[in-house]
Formats: structure tokens, C-alpha cells, sequence
């Protein structure tokens, strides 16, 4: 899997893929990651990539030469990317669909974002949600990493994003470790069981109480078993506790 990130900040970036499973990924030849700089298209020895808005307000934008002149250089690409809090939100599903691709440009603004008609040279605008960063490399290295723990060999047991929260369209179960008893508060029993049907059932019926809890909006899209609607009934007959 390859991405090539673009940014006016270079530096925000290089030391995400420094440590952990990225630098690993990269070690081992999993992923690819190139960094350029957007200064590196601008036409003037100052390195100018912003202007004043048209019809006058606060801020600066970037320049369309310099945001389109990157995007040509980095092609060709499955998919070149905004990220923009205006854009189609990031999911997971997103996030599967996209870990597909083999090579991602993720366009990274600042400032007051680009011209309006950088769009016209994008695939696609994503935002990571309903709030403004100061640039979009925060959410470059969201989308990074959401794609590429989905590629093969990324993450070591490839059953930890199978189970992990929106995989089914549900939050994950509460996980617990040792000691079995921490300042009063117990691991619940039937993980101590060794009865892997029972936990696996535990485990289910706990997804579903949190996401009922904390995100009830989820359920509606969720895959859900008969077993698991009946409990969901339940839950809200008992008042979710």
C-alpha cells in the first residue's frame, strides 16, 4: 500500500511513522509513505503557496497552481484526497474501501484551505468530523491510519480489527486484564471461566449495551442476530443496566 501525503508541513508527519506498528509496516516493506512539500511547486523564490481571498475576509488561501501542480506530480493514484471539514464524514466502512486501493494522495490545507477549484482535480473530500484543525495533516494521518492497520501484515493477529468497534456497525466490548481485582473492582467472572461459547456470548451482549448506552444511533445500521435483538429488547425493558 503507498501514500503520498501533501503538505506545507512536512514535519507534522515524519515522526507519526517513526515509531510503532507504522514504523514497523515501513521496515518490513507493507506500506510505502512519500512526504512533499507544497512549497516545492510554488513559482517565486519566497516560496509563496497563499494569497488574499477574492471579495476580501480574514485569512489566506492556497494558491490552485501550487495545490494542482502536487496532485499532478504525484499521480497517477486510486485516489486523491481532500481533507476538508466540509467533505463526506470518514468511517470505517470508508476506511475498508479504501485500504483496497494501492496507492492514496492525501492533500493536506491550512490556513483558510485551498482555492474552490482544487476540487475539480480531487476524487473525493473527507472530513474526520464536525470541528476545524488548524491543517489538515491531523486528519491525513487519520485516514493513514485507519487504511493502513486493514492492510494484510500491518497489525499481527488479523482478528483484532475484525472485532474491533464499527466493524459490525457496534462499539467494541469492555476489555479486561490482570489482576483479576483492582481496588474493589472485580473482572466479571465468566471472562475466568474459560467457557469460550459463554464469553463470546458475554462479549456480544456487552458490544450491544455500550453502543445502546453511548451511540443507540449505530444500531440501526448494525448486522444483528436474532439472539442479539431479543437482548437489545431486553436492555431496554430493564432500562439498558
Amino acid at each position: 500500500m503507498r501514500y503520498t501525503i501533501l503538505t506545507l508541513f512536512p514535519g507534522l508527519i515524519r515522526p507519526w511513522l517513526s515509531e510503532s506498528l507504522l514504523e514497523k509496516a515501513l521496515a518490513r516493506g507493507l506500506l510505502e509513505v512519500r512526504i512533499k512539500d507544497l512549497r516545492d511547486f510554488a513559482k517565486d523564490r519566497h516560496r509563496t503557496v497563499d494569497d488574499t481571498p477574492y471579495g476580501g475576509g480574514p485569512g489566506m488561501v492556497i494558491k490552485p497552481e501550487v495545490a494542482v501542480e502536487a496532485i499532478e506530480w504525484a499521480l497517477p493514484a486510486d485516489e486523491v484526497i481532500l481533507l476538508s471539514p466540509a467533505g463526506e464524514v470518514f468511517t470505517q466502512e470508508t476506511a475498508r474501501a479504501l485500504a483496497q486501493k494501492s496507492h492514496l494522495v492525501l492533500l493536506a490545507g491550512r490556513y483558510e484551505g485551498f482555492d474552490a477549484r482544487v476540487e475539480r482535480f480531487v476524487t473525493r473530500v473527507l472530513s474526520i468530523g464536525d470541528y476545524v484543525l488548524m491543517g489538515g495533516e491531523a486528519a491525513a494521518l487519520v485516514v493513514l491510519e485507519a487504511t493502513a492497520r486493514l492492510v494484510p501484515g500491518v497489525i499481527g493477529d488479523e482478528r483484532s480489527h475484525q472485532e474491533d468497534s464499527f466493524s459490525r456497525g457496534l462499539l467494541d466490548f469492555p476489555q479486561y486484564t490482570r489482576p483479576p481485582l483492582f481496588r474493589g473492582l472485580p473482572v466479571p467472572e465468566v471472562l475466568l471461566s474459560g467457557d469460550h461459547k459463554e464469553i463470546e456470548r458475554f462479549r456480544r451482549r456487552e458490544a450491544l449495551r455500550k453502543t445502546l448506552l453511548l451511540r443507540p444511533e449505530l444500531l440501526a445500521q448494525a448486522r444483528l442476530s436474532r439472539e442479539e435483538v431479543a437482548f437489545l429488547a431486553e436492555l431496554d425493558r430493564d432500562g439498558y443496566t
